[in-house]
């Protein structure tokens, strides 16, 4: 008996081996409208983009997929560029299977790209940093065509003001202040921000971009909250320093909604792109 199970073992083993061996590292650039979404991550009865996602691709390769992204964003956070990396057999046939995925997917995803990626590369964890943009409107009014992807402020907002203000967000901080604390947060909420500033688009829309290393939950929501306050004449430009040290986040003010927050792009290095 003994022998005979060790055997079997031995062949699900091997057998299991031969498939590990036939397959290969997928990337896809993938854009979404998170309004309907419950966030990028599965959650057991509700629609998130890895759902809807991972159910496509697993009816066009006809075999179980076990994605990982770029950013989890939360619901109802857009995206142009985040990056899925799963393992696919390697015959698969990538024209093909983006135009299918597009097909069973639009309007609300969209694969912008599909290739395969070097051995060893993740998505999460082989990117070196990411960038987010915030878009707010000004307007007295609710324009339609952007509403579902704008925070209608509806004010007039101090943008050097909301400038002066990104400067202390540059280099290596604790923003403790501006990150949702939960059981799945990390132990250090130490963070690298690029930059960070905001543009004038013209029609009484403004945008903020940021590109760090890396972020925490709620991080760009939570700085977009307060530098509108810093814009509306609320708080000083000069606050931001201090509340960013003090590492207490009832000190940052409001979140700005989800709806305004789009994950813009995720970069890397050239040996993880397989240039």
């Amino acid at each position: 008996m003994g022998p005979a199970a060790s055997g079997t073992g031995n062949a699900e083993r091997g057998r299991s081996g031969e498939q590990e061996a036939l397959r290969r590292r997928l990337r896809l650039v993938v854009s979404y409208l998170g309004t309907g979404f419950h966030g990028f991550a599965l959650q057991r009865g509700v629609p998130t983009v890895a759902g809807v996602l991972g159910e496509a691709l697993e009816k066009v390769l006809r075999h179980p997929v076990e994605l990982t992204c770029a950013g989890r964003t939360d619901a109802g956070v857009h995206a142009w560029g985040q990056v899925v990396s799963f393992d696919a057999a390697i015959g698969a046939d990538l024209d093909r299977l983006e135009r299918s995925l597009n097909k069973m997917l639009a309007p609300a995803v969209a694969v912008r790209e599909v290739a395969w990626a070097p051995q060893g590369f993740d998505a999460r964890y082989s990117a070196v940093s990411r960038t987010y943009r915030y878009s707010i409107s000004c307007r007295a009014w609710p324009d339609p065509f952007i509403a579902a992807t704008t925070w209608q402020v509806g004010a007039p907002l101090d943008l050097r003001a909301m400038q002066a203000a990104c400067d202390a967000l540059l280099g290596e901080h604790d923003f403790s202040s501006f990150c949702h604390l939960s059981k799945r947060s990390p132990r250090s909420l130490v963070r690298r921000v690029l930059a960070a500033d905001w543009s004038d688009l013209g029609c009484d829309q403004l945008r903020f971009e940021i590109r760090a290393t890396s972020f925490c939950q709620q991080m760009v929501r939570s700085v977009v909250g307060l530098l509108v306050e810093v814009g509306m004449g609320r708080r000083k430009a000069g606050e931001m320093m201090g509340v960013i040290a003090a590492k207490d986040r009832s000190l940052a003010g409001p979140v700005a909604p989800p709806h305004g927050l789009c994950l813009w792009a995720v970069e890397y290095n050239s040996e993880a792109r397989g240039d």
